[in-house]
């Protein structure tokens, strides 16, 4: 769906259109706690897809969705006069999953961060296998200055033995 700056003005005058009209003039019992999250218009205004979530459980899900189907001739004859536009765009109604691809996420972050939690108690157990540095490292100039001197002192003794 292209989003033109034409388009998105007319997706967000029908957004508010049906919500008011959810909030004021349906006034069927199915229909639950609805809001209207998006709208996506086509590039051409030709077709509308509107995605809304219920507070409820999946029977108030079920419930407002043929509530919205039966009232989809009703919201399109008001977008139609509210909008102005040539042509009315036909209304499809779409369960926004929002809320569950939330859930999911924050089930999976807390997911990670327990892992995570028992990574950092394991690590702080964690003891090193051989030593602390496995890396060699240049001997010390101390060590380097005493090692020297009895290397030549041994030179020294080579040099006036005879043999």
């Amino acid at each position: 769906m292209a989003d033109t700056p034409r388009a998105r003005k007319i997706a967000d005058r029908i957004q508010q259109v049906v919500a008011q009209l959810l909030d004021t003039r349906i006034k069927d019992p199915r229909l639950g706690f609805v809001t209207i999250t998006d709208v996506r218009v086509t590039g051409d205004l030709q077709h509308a897809d509107v995605f809304y979530t219920v507070l409820g459980d999946d029977e108030a899900r079920t419930g407002s969705a043929a509530a919205l189907a039966s009232a989809r001739g009703l919201i399109r004859s008001e977008v139609g006069k509210a909008v102005g536009i040539r042509l009315t765009p036909t209304i499809d109604f779409h369960l926004d999953a929002v809320p569950e691809t939330a859930a999911h996420l924050e089930s999976a972050l807390a997911e990670a961060q327990r892992r995570d939690a028992e990574v950092a108690a394991l690590a702080a157990r964690a003891a090193y296998a051989g030593e602390a540095d496995p890396y060699r490292r240049p001997a010390d100039e101390d060590d380097d200055a005493a090692d020297d001197a009895a290397d030549d002192a041994a030179d020294d003794e080579d040099a006036t033995d005879p043999r």
